[in-house]
């Protein structure tokens, strides 16, 4: 908490310029100081579009970053037309992920309260070899541009009590807090590695029943298309992905609630040859 204040005090001047319905520096500090304690938060009012919610993750995240770590990659939600729908908007959304949000691997326990409002999720995550990603448009070129894909548990806070809608999932950095990790498959830049890709299903459960099923084409498509969309969203704020950069590439299912005492499993079934898995249990 301390880390915090100093950011409060020292990082407002570095955030992003103000806009005509731009939450207040004030009621930013407030959501964090409610995401640090695990406390269900209000809405943030006054938001008149998309550009109000991004100006108001873009002054939490300093906040934030200063109790969870440096920026480490992204989160693209909504990767689906439902969940667009949902929450009123025609398009994905972006967060950035925390080095706090990477640290767990495969097996992990974390407890079942780690947020106000926490839930679980099936997801993926990439990582990226080399600035080729922000040009890549294709699949290959997609495939050529990163080294890693990694099975990941995402594990989001929703924070909000009430009051959820587009403008206010961007603000809250679309949710992005925890996460588990698997272990890495390097890619293959192949059409082959792709298809795979494409075709697989991801299947979530929590030890005693299947939770949620869905295909790879859930996203945007096919898995691959988040980045090629990611790098145009980041281009079009003056941003650009780095090597190294994780990217988290959006639910295979709904943001769940999260129970104790509960072994959470995704599997990824048909991506290769031996089943490829990732776990946590919750206390």
């Amino acid at each position: 908490m301390r880390r915090l204040l100093l950011a409060i005090a020292f990082g407002i001047a570095a955030a992003a310029p103000a806009r005509a319905a731009c939450p207040a520096p004030e009621a930013v500090q407030a959501l964090a100081r409610n995401l640090l304690a695990n406390t269900p938060s209000p809405p943030l009012a006054g938001m008149t579009g998309l550009a109000d919610g991004q100006c108001a993750q873009d002054r939490l995240v300093p906040l934030l970053a200063a109790e969870w770590g440096r920026v480490v990659g992204y989160k693209v939600g909504l990767t689906n037309p439902a969940a667009q729908q949902r929450f009123g908007v025609s398009h994905p959304v972006t967060g950035r992920i925390f080095e706090a949000t990477v640290r767990a691997r495969s097996g992990a326990e974390i407890p079942a309260r780690f947020g106000a409002i926490p839930t679980v999720e099936a997801d993926l995550i990439v990582r990226v070899r080399d600035e080729a990603i922000n040009q890549a448009r294709t699949h290959l070129e997609v495939l050529r541009a990163i080294d890693q894909v990694i099975p990941f548990i995402e594990l989001p806070d929703l924070v909000l009590a009430q009051g959820m809608d587009g403008p206010n999932l961007l603000a809250i950095n679309v949710g992005a807090r925890l996460g588990v990790l698997g272990e890495p498959i390097p890619v293959q830049a192949s059409e082959e590695f792709a298809a795979r890709l494409g075709s697989m299903t991801v299947v979530m459960d929590n030890g005693e029943r299947e939770l949620a099923r869905a295909p790879g084409t859930a996203l945007l498509g096919h898995p691959l298309n988040v980045l090629p969309w990611l790098a145009q969203d980041l281009a079009a704020r003056g941003g650009r992905l780095r090597a190294g950069d994780l990217v988290s590439l959006g639910g295979f299912s709904p943001a769940l609630p999260i129970e104790p005492g509960r072994t959470y499993t995704v599997r990824y079934e048909n991506l290769l040859a031996q089943p490829v898995s990732v776990s946590v249990r919750t206390r």
